[in-house]
Order: structure tokens, then sequence, then C-alpha cells
């Protein structure tokens, strides 16, 4: 078979893994864009604070969880560890479907957020296939999400009319169910896992988890979602201000998403063909600060703030599919679901840093302080991806250790890659 092309089975796992993260999203993206326009008809629900905490409950969850659900599937296997987070997400769904309180949906929130399975699924990616497919495979789950969002954006007013929020929630849990069918049926069979990769030792996992390496790639998530929450907390208003009612913004978001994915396609054909993910990570994150001060500075038309968001999308579709990929070539096979853990836990949490400062800058100071909050978080990035050493060569080793050598000849080989 041709090196550069991806078998069977890593089709097979990369279409399956990327069909469970779209159904669980897709279920969760369906709420978001008319929770806020029906929490006013339950209980406690005209309260600001409590809508956002319903709103925001799942990533507090998600970035308290996904660090212990990426060590228990490292301990215990992917696939058991998968479907327990799915069945806690459904559980959460419809809990969430009959309530009439703000409560009640704050607590099913929760619950769906404690099914940290994010870190787990990428885990499992990348144990299916082999390293220099995985920034493919990680793109074909990007992709997915995107896709879901999109549609959710389209869908979800119609479904909201016509079988209201306890059916969204209810139809989040069935999509949730789905989910766990095409675990057990269609992806494949992760390789066996050895007793030295089940049982790491704490002191592997804290250099997994604290190789500078990873922090770097745990910072570019942290500051791209950031970036993500606190755009997004300005940019409907941008699109209303330009003559696009909150009803037809999906008439800009589909078609800016779906160029975006076209255009995401070149560079990671790049960065897999040519090894040059760094070169790509970096244009992507210049392309994401590039769009920010503009944002900042130009009082941008319709057709501006739709180029805009094609420049926006386009990075952060490179972005999500890159990072993955590096953390799990980087970080050793018997810590791959923990760093993939501490990277899930720091992009939920710049979700939540980054909705939280988005709201309170853009109400004191405007939107224009919104965006420079957002560039000064992507110029620091610049700054720390460009220290970046070389990947380790692709055939499985990993930058921490290679597999039968011991901790200090471990140790030496990361200091002289770094």
């Amino acid at each position: 078979m041709h090196p550069q092309r991806m078998s069977p089975t890593e089709v097979r796992a990369g279409a399956s893994l990327a069909a469970v993260f779209g159904l669980r999203m897709l279920g969760l993206f369906l709420i978001l864009p008319v929770f806020a326009v029906h929490a006013p008809s339950l209980a406690g629900g005209d309260n600001l604070t409590l809508v956002g905490l319903a709103l925001g409950a799942y990533g507090l969850a998600q970035a308290l969880l996904q660090f212990p659900f990426g060590i228990a599937s490292d301990r215990w296997g992917r696939k058991p560890v998968i479907i327990a987070g799915l069945v806690i997400f459904a559980a959460g769904s419809f809990l969430a479907a009959p309530a009439s309180d703000i409560h009640m949906v704050i607590a099913g929130r929760l619950l769906q957020g404690a099914g940290a399975i994010s870190s787990v699924v990428s885990a499992m990616a990348a144990d299916l296939t082999r390293a220099e497919h995985r920034t493919k495979t990680m793109a074909m789950i990007g992709a997915t999400i995107g896709a879901a969002f999109a549609f959710s954006l389209v869908a979800a007013p119609a479904l909201y009319d016509l079988i209201g929020m306890g059916g969204l929630f209810a139809m989040t849990g069935v999509l949730s169910i789905a989910a766990i069918g095409v675990v057990l049926g269609v992806v494949p069979k992760p390789p066996a896992r050895s007793h030295h990769a089940a049982g790491a030792s704490r002191g592997r996992l804290r250099a997994a988890i604290l190789h500078p390496e990873l922090l770097r790639l745990n910072y570019g998530i942290f500051a791209l979602h950031l970036v993500q929450m606190a755009m997004f907390v300005v940019v409907p208003t941008a699109l209303v201000a330009a003559g696009v009612p909150v009803a037809a913004h999906w008439k800009i978001y589909l078609p800016v998403v779906i160029l975006s994915f076209v255009l995401m396609v070149p560079p990671i054909l790049i960065a897999d063909r040519r090894r040059r993910h760094k070169r790509v990570m970096l244009g992507a994150i210049a392309l994401m600060l590039a769009v920010q001060l503009l944002f900042a500075a130009w009082h941008a038309p319709l057709a501006g703030i739709a180029a805009l968001l094609v420049g926006f999308f386009a990075a952060f579709n490179v972005l999500e599919a890159l990072l993955p990929s590096l953390v799990s070539r980087i970080a050793p096979e018997h810590a791959r679901g923990a760093a993939l853990g501490a990277y899930n836990t720091t992009q939920t949490l710049g979700l939540f840093v980054g909705g939280l400062a988005g709201g309170a800058l853009a109400g004191h100071f405007g939107a224009a302080a919104v965006y420079m909050l957002a560039a000064t978080a992507m110029l620091a990035w610049l700054a720390v991806a460009g220290t970046m050493g070389p990947l380790p060569a692709i055939g499985g080793d990993s930058a921490i250790t290679r597999p039968g050598v011991n901790a200090d000849a471990g140790a030496a080989l990361d200091h002289k890659r770094v």
C-alpha cells in the first residue's frame, strides 16, 4: 500500500470516530441557537447570570473531567470509557428535557458535560492511525464538528418550533445513544495495549503533561477557543448592525463555513505530505492575528465581515486539525490519553474564559476591546509556537520517550529535541 494513503481501517476509524463526535456535538449545538430565546419561559430564566451558567455549565464540567477520563482510558481502554461518557451525556440530556426551571437545566447541562470523552476519542483516533495520517484523521473529525455546527444554525429554529426545547434535549440524548451504536458496531477494534502502557507511572504521566512542547500546544488550544468564544460574543451584534436579522445569520455562516473547509485542505495536505506542520501552524496563527486586528480597526461592511469570517474559520479549522495530531505525536503511547485529557481541559477552559472575558469587555469597553484581547492572545501564541522544537520522526517514537529507553535516556532525548 502506498505509504501516503490511508488504509481502509484508518479510513473507517476516522469516519466512524468523526460520526461519534458529530452525533454528540450536533445534539449539543442544536441547543445553543435557541436556548436564550426559550429561557424566559423557565422559572428563574429571566436571570441572565443563570442563563449564562446553564450554557457554560457544560464547559465547566468538561474542563474538570477531561483529564480523569483520559487517564481512565489509558488504564481501562478507550471504548469502555467512550461508551460510559456517552451514557452520562445522554442521561444529562434526558434530565434537562422535562425541565420547567433553570436550575434543572443547569443540572442537566452539568451532567452532559460530565461525559467528557473528547480526549478519549482523539486518543483512540491516534491509536488507530499511523502518525503520518493523524492530521487527516483529526481534520475529518474537525470537519464533522464544523458541519454539525453549521447544520445546527440552520435546523435549530425549525426544530424548536416543531418539538420545543424539551424535544431538542431528548433528541440530544437519542443522538448520544446512536453514537454508542457506532462505537460498538463500526469503530475498529483498538490495538492491544501492553501491561507497561496500561500501568504508566505517575512520573511518566507528569512528564507527558508538563513536557514543554505539550505545554506550548495546550496554551495554543486555550488561546484558540478563548478567541472563538470571545469573538462570537460580538460578531452576531455586528451582523445585526450590518442589516442581517438574527434569524438570517445562517445565510452568512453556512457559506462561510463551507468555503473555509475548502480553504483548509491545501494547508493540511502540505503539513502532512511535506512535513511542514510548524510552518502551517504559524501561518494559521498569523492569519488569525490579522483577522482580529482588522476586526478591531475596521468598521467593516457586511462583505468585509463575511471575508474576515472566512479567514477566521479557515485558520480555526486548520489549527483544530493540527493541534491534537501534534499532541498525539509528541505524547508517549502509555500516556496519550492523559496528554490529550490535559489538552482538552485547557480547550474547555479557553471557552469558559473567552465567554466571560468577552462579555465583560464588550459590556464595558465595546467590541474593539474584545478583538484586541483576541489579538493579544494570538500574538502571545505566535511567540510561544515560534520556539517549538522539531517534531519526532514519523514512525511512532514519542518526543518524550522511546519504547525500551530508560527514564534518563528519555530525558536526554527530550533535551536534545527541545
